[in-house]
This record gives structure tokens, C-alpha cells and sequence, in this order.
């Protein structure tokens, strides 16, 4: 009797370990299609334009659900229709070492982890990121707003799929067009005629300077254009730009 219930107990735990393993492999297997999917989608983008992105979608969402007729700002322009001290603002910006990373620079994330770290201990709001722009293009297109360390995984094996499928000037454009630079307004184009009533071709020096300094609190500074620190910030901006090389 004994043995046959510890045989009984062996088929058990043995079924157990079967099941176990099939739900992991299908799991695994359910991981490894959702990859090839987003590389697929990452190829799509490197020669299509995205008609919208997550980060879109998610802010539309959010705005209709005070007013469902709410519409985003946004209209797509050419790498070529970008005025270039936009792009030497944003890079100097967001991303200093663009042109040289292979898309995450490791260094800058540990500081800005660091820095963070200080803040919460004082108690201080204002937040670093560490992201390189191909990281906050690969969240902008794909992910979300939302923070966690699946996220964030996500993010950075996107940000190797990007960078590996689309050139530098590609990874700009997509950024300038795709990034967020207000309440409901996306990319050069709706940004600069949201706040100068110009076109992103015809952007100046300090206009494009105001616009890379709002970048990591963009809705915020749709609403407090003129603070202490955006003025410094783009002052700043406007000093470096002119030595940082676009692709």
C-alpha cells in the first residue's frame, strides 16, 4: 500500500514537472513571436512613416476622457524639412554622444540613477532620465509612459533592434516627429507652429533652444513657457548646440 502511494506521489509530482514545462515553453515561445513581431514593426518604421505611436494612442485616450472630441497635433515632415539647429538643439539636449553610441550608454543611466537616488532622499521632484534618444524614440513608438523594470527591458532590447535596422539620420527623424512637445501636440512641425506659428524649416537658433529645453516635461512647459529654468536651460542650449554634429 505504502508503495503505491509513493508511486501515486512520483506520477504526480512527474505530471506536475510536464505541465510546468510545457506552460514555460509556451510562454517562451509566445516571447520569441512578440519579438519577431516588434522587429518586423521596427523594419516597417525604418522606410514607412508611423501614422501615430503608443505614446499618441495613450495621450489621446487620456484627453478624450474629459472631452471625447479632443484631437492631437500632429503632422509628419522629412528629415530634410527639420530645421537643423532644431536637431543640434535636441541632440545637445537629450543626447549628446548620439552619433557615436550603438543606442544605450550605460554611464549615463548609472548617473542618473544616482542623481535620482539623491533626490528622493531630499525630497526633490526634478528626475533624470539616462535615456539616449533611440531608447526614448523605441518607448515613444512602442511602449509607454508607464515605469517598471519589464518596461524598461523592453525598451533597451527595442533600442538594439533599432539601432542595428535604421541609420542615425532615420533614428532623428523618427524622434522629431514622433516626440511629445505639449498637451496633445507631437513632433517639429505641430510643435512649431503650436508655440511660434512657423514651420519647423523655419525655426531660429533660440526658438529651436526653447523647444529641445521643454523636451523632458513637455506638458508642464506647454503651460509655464517662460520659468527661471526653461530661460537658463535654453540659454545653456544655445551655447552648446553650435558645436554638436548631426547625422
Amino acid at each position: 500500500m505504502a508503495a503505491a502511494r509513493s508511486s501515486s506521489r512520483s506520477r504526480g509530482k512527474l505530471n506536475w514537472l510536464k505541465v510546468s514545462g510545457a506552460l514555460i515553453m509556451a510562454l517562451a515561445c509566445l516571447f520569441i513571436l512578440y519579438q519577431l513581431w516588434l522587429f518586423c514593426m521596427v523594419v516597417w518604421y525604418a522606410h514607412r512613416e508611423p501614422g501615430s505611436s503608443a505614446m499618441m494612442r495613450q495621450e489621446l485616450s487620456r484627453l478624450r476622457e474629459t472631452d471625447p472630441k479632443a484631437e492631437l497635433k500632429y503632422t509628419w515632415v522629412p528629415y530634410d524639412k527639420i530645421n537643423r539647429s532644431l536637431k543640434q538643439a535636441v541632440i545637445a539636449s537629450e543626447d549628446a554622444n548620439f552619433t557615436e553610441h550603438e543606442g544605450v550608454e550605460w554611464e549615463a543611466i548609472r548617473k542618473a540613477w544616482e542623481y535620482n537616488q539623491r533626490q528622493e532622499e531630499r525630497g526633490g521632484q526634478r528626475m533624470r532620465g539616462g535615456s539616449t534618444i533611440t531608447q526614448q524614440l523605441a518607448k515613444n513608438l512602442f511602449l509607454s509612459s508607464s515605469r517598471s523594470y519589464v518596461r524598461k527591458g523592453q525598451e533597451l532590447i527595442l533600442t538594439f533592434m533599432i539601432e542595428r535596422v535604421m541609420p542615425k539620420e532615420r533614428i532623428l527623424e523618427l524622434y522629431l516627429n514622433v516626440a511629445e512637445w505639449g498637451v496633445g501636440v507631437f513632433g517639429a512641425e505641430a510643435a512649431a507652429q503650436h508655440y511660434y506659428g512657423t514651420s519647423a524649416a523655419r525655426l531660429g537658433s533660440a526658438q529651436s533652444a526653447r523647444l529641445a529645453a521643454m523636451l523632458p516635461n513637455p506638458r508642464y512647459y506647454d503651460r509655464h513657457r517662460s520659468t527661471g529654468y526653461l530661460n537658463s536651460r535654453t540659454a545653456t542650449l544655445q551655447r552648446r548646440m553650435r558645436m554638436v554634429e548631426i547625422p
